[in-house]
């Protein structure tokens, strides 16, 4: 079901157009000149605005109601119809953003079909951009944890350089989120529709790395039965990201130079080069100027690939970021038995921070891990720490064993537990108010608080619908291209 406003000068035909909309589900607004047109617009949202194109014979109201609709966020679909139908109008009505352009009289099958097709390219227009805000997500700055001086360097030189074809190489020890920075880079670029290429340049034995890397023709080699193009032409509109380059043989590093340099590839047993629009980040553990004094990396292409250098710091010397990261590993994880969200010790906390972290954040998350699957009742105490690090552990076990006593009380009765750090509530839920909604710490506006306590109602119904937004949409009764405009909206 989509919410319609239908706008015609005809008092019959838009009896007729509203009914025949009702009869297939949809919520129609119906009106017959311009009054309440534009408020109708911001305060009923609609998902499509049929629209005459002149409302009083002397003047196109159609192109004003076209031009407010799409400046609105987000904005509905339009189809114009007009029985003064031209060329010209029609080219304007596109121009300013219409959907879809119908001239009187016509058919009401031809009206269905054309409404069916506009609200189905909405949905897919809603979800591509939910999935592309998704993506960013996941891959933007907010996956890079820190508040550190060092981390603040890292995110300031990423937010410099982003947006450029600049060449960058990522340096930093295993474990410290280097491919994170180089997906951090991609997704904030011009390139983010572009496919995103990850290559392990140490997983793949010489003899196919050549192959993956650039291509080859049928009969090239033993095993080449096919043509096949390499990870370069894949990535070509994008990026390619070369994780652990120190690692890569001396011939494959000289075609990679040229690729750097001409911006073209010659596949393996392809006399002619093509041309490809790539642009390459690298990462390594390794000292490359070391491996450069003694003859195993290029000069000229450790020139090429350093255009940019990012350090990223080991864990070991950023370790006030450590309760960030702890937040951020449990955030949106309730215990399976208990239902309740995670929280950690303090003594947990202290533990955590006096430890090395040879394996920087991914043996961090893997602790983080371990500590969720062996915790009592949500708290994560120094003994569901991996031993090497709970070996580190100081202080007494009787604040946890409070604080563990207190999370047993039943939801609701008991005060944040003091040693404790809980994650942030999901606005809308409140913990031991069931009969009304959660109300924000400080005062924001009513659209904001009305925005935040729909978008919790939303992911509640998302949850009891496992996911499906097909059937949340029917629960809820709006269209699926509203529920993704609506989920798109949500974090923005």
């Amino acid at each position: 079901m989509a919410k319609i406003l239908l706008v015609d000068d005809e008092l019959t035909m838009v009896q007729m157009v509203a009914e025949v909309l009702r009869q297939e589900g949809h919520e129609v607004f119906p009106f017959t000149n311009m009054n309440g047109v534009v408020e109708a617009l911001a305060s009923k949202q609609p998902d499509l605005v049929i629209t005459d194109l002149y409302l009083d014979r002397t003047k196109p109201h159609g192109f004003e109601i076209i031009q407010k609709a799409r400046a609105m966020s987000p904005p509905p679909t339009v189809i114009m119809i007009t029985g003064f139908g031209t060329v010209d109008s029609a080219v304007e009505a596109m121009r300013l953003g219409a959907f879809d352009y119908l001239q009187k009289p016509f058919k009401l099958e031809d009206l269905k079909f054309r409404v069916n097709r506009a609200l189905n390219t909405a949905a897919v227009v809603a979800e591509n951009t939910y999935l592309r805000k998704e993506v960013k997500k996941k891959y933007g700055f907010s996956q890079l944890i820190g508040s550190s001086p060092r981390m603040h360097e890292v995110f300031r030189m990423i937010e410099r350089v982003a947006d450029t074809e600049a060449t960058v190489l990522v340096l930093g020890e295993s474990g410290t989120g280097k491919e994170l920075v180089a997906r951090a880079l991609h997704f904030n670029s011009r390139r983010q529709a572009g496919p995103f290429i990850p290559v392990n340049c140490s997983a793949l034995p010489e003899n196919l790395l050549e192959s993956e890397l650039f291509g080859h023709r049928k009969g090239a080699f033993t095993g080449a039965v096919n043509d096949k193009n390499g990870l370069f032409h894949d990535a070509d509109g994008g990026t390619i990201f070369l994780d652990e380059i120190g690692t890569m043989p001396a011939q494959l590093q000289s075609r990679l130079l040229r690729v750097l340099q001409e911006k073209e590839v010659r596949r393996v047993g392809d006399n002619l080069p093509t041309t490809v629009d790539v642009r390459v980040l690298a990462a390594t553990n390794e000292h490359l100027e070391a491996l450069v004094k003694e003859g195993k990396f290029r000069e000229d292409l450790y020139y090429r690939l350093n255009v940019v250098a990012i350090n990223l710091p080991p864990l070991r010397d950023r370790k006030e970021d450590i309760p960030m990261l702890v937040s951020h590993f449990l955030k949106d994880r309730t215990h399976p038995r208990s239902g309740r969200p995670y929280r950690i010790s303090q003594r947990a906390v202290d533990t955590l921070v006096a430890h090395q972290w040879p394996g920087n954040v991914r043996e961090f998350q893997n602790a983080i891990e371990r500590g969720c699957v062996l915790s009592d009742h949500a708290l994560i105490r120094v003994r569901d720490l991996p031993p090497v690090v709970a070996g580190l552990a100081s202080g007494s076990e009787q604040d946890e064993q409070r604080q563990l006593a207190e999370m047993a009380e039943p939801i609701g009765n008991s005060p944040v537990a003091p040693g404790t750090a809980p994650l942030p509530a999901t606005p809308g839920a409140a913990p031991g108010n069931k009969s009304g909604p959660s109300l924000p710490q400080s005062v924001v506006s009513l659209k904001r608080f009305s925005r935040d306590q729909e978008m919790a109602y939303i992911q509640h119904v998302l949850a009891l619908c496992g996911q499906d937004k097909e059937e949340a949409a029917r629960r809820l009764e709006v269209s699926l291209a509203t529920l993704y405009r609506k989920l798109a909206e949500d974090g923005e």
